[in-house]
């Protein structure tokens, strides 16, 4: 699975948003502002040909489904991320927003309490 670009993952959260649905569907579901109905078909044809859509005709429009599941996008990423900025440490990465001040105390122990609790 390939990194997206910033348009095509933002097509993606759109599609993940609605499930299966057509242009017009993952259009109103976009993020604004939203690209152009050509654009957004563009993109998600792109997206087709690498494998993240599939596609069925219905008249004379497709119906697009996902093939990649949200969780599992994010999840590839995230590790990605991690090893090659954070030194594969979900640690430093948590440590590099604690000294940012971009992650609260309160939002740390909850964050405790959801490892605790197996969340």
């Amino acid at each position: 699975m390939e990194k997206l670009t910033q348009q095509e993952e933002a097509a993606m959260l759109a599609i993940w948003k609605v499930g299966k649905g057509f242009v017009k569907d993952f259009l109103e579901a976009h993020t604004a502002p939203a690209p152009p109905y050509t654009t957004l078909a563009s993109t998600i044809k792109n997206l087709e040909k690498k494998g993240f859509l599939e596609s069925r005709k219905a008249g004379n429009v497709y119906e697009y489904t996902p093939l990649i599941k949200e969780t599992a996008y994010k999840q590839k990423f995230m590790n990605g991320f991690v090893k090659d900025y954070f030194e594969n440490s979900y640690k430093e990465l948590v440590s590099f927003f604690a000294k940012e001040k971009k992650i609260s105390p309160d939002e740390l122990k909850e964050i405790i309490k959801m490892i605790e609790q197996g969340k």
